[in-house]
């Protein structure tokens, strides 16, 4: 055995105790609820409310605006990641702070904005229905919206990450071949970020089909136009706790296969 082995054994064998305590309640603090979820599912009818009308119905909405959500975060945020990382603009650590302000905004305030904004009487939302017809609000669009408008943050962090971590050489190396600055980004940046846009695709997809705060203030709740799986799992705990936790549980998978699905994201990070 070598002496860096015995010393390192050695460290983890002074831990001590007026940390590991804190360690240990901390860990019982996020997973007692969780296992208490599980040992309160109604396992024999679980079945029959997985595949119940309700279920099926917020379950299709949610996946279907997560989804859409992601691809208006891709087309917006792939762009707005590459400026921020690559861009010659001035401000861009404002830039960036205003761009993160949905991470620590509540949501409902996100959902006030949006209606300030695209409702009908809004800054903007008053024209696309005076000139359009368009009304976003407490629509199937906006929820869409609303998700995006909380789950862009994670996308653009993301991809600027990974465009900060890519070697600027080989985008060199393409425009001394006379690649312009879009066959570049597509032939080169692109795929050697296509990791991190990945990563960042699933994060904003997770974060979308867990919105509710945003959702239900600027979407409202509408059975089978606006209803998605969280705002179900509100409605369904006034009236029937079982349904909650069988929608609650549903969530708590995705969750747990979004965290899967990134595990080697996870693992080169702290390695």
């Amino acid at each position: 055995m070598t002496e860096s082995r015995i010393r390192r054994r050695s460290v983890r064998a002074r831990r001590p105790l007026v940390l590991v305590v804190p360690a240990l309640l901390g860990l019982a603090f996020l997973l007692v609820p969780l296992l208490g979820l599980l040992g309160r599912a109604p396992w024999a009818s679980l079945p029959d409310r997985l595949f119940s009308t309700e279920v099926l119905t917020a379950l299709r909405l949610s996946l279907v605006c997560a989804t859409l959500a992601t691809v208006v975060c891709l087309v917006l945020g792939i762009p707005l990641a590459w400026v921020l990382a690559r861009g010659e603009v001035r401000g861009r650590g404002l830039l960036r702070a205003l761009i993160t302000v949905p991470l620590v905004l509540p949501p409902v305030v996100g959902g006030v904005a949006l209606l300030l904004v695209l409702g009908r009487r809004g800054l903007v939302g008053q024209y696309l229905h005076d000139w359009f017809g368009v009304s976003l609000p407490f629509t199937t669009a906006g929820v869409v919206l609303a998700e995006a408008f909380v789950a862009m943050p994670f996308l653009v962090i993301s991809v600027e990450g990974a465009l900060r971590a890519a070697d600027p050489r080989f985008e060199e190396a393409a425009a001394t071949l006379g690649a312009s600055r879009w066959l570049t980004f597509r032939r080169v940046t692109l795929p050697a970020v296509l990791p991190g846009v990945i990563a960042g695709s699933v994060l904003c997809w997770a974060r979308a089909l867990g919105e509710f705060g945003a959702t239900i203030t600027f979407a409202g709740n509408f059975p089978g136009e606006t209803t998605t799986m969280p705002l179900a799992v509100y409605l369904a705990l006034e009236t029937d706790p079982d349904a909650a936790i069988v929608l609650s549980l549903v969530l708590l998978a995705v969750s747990v296969i979004v965290l899967v699905a990134l595990r080697e994201r996870w693992i080169r990070g702290v390695s």
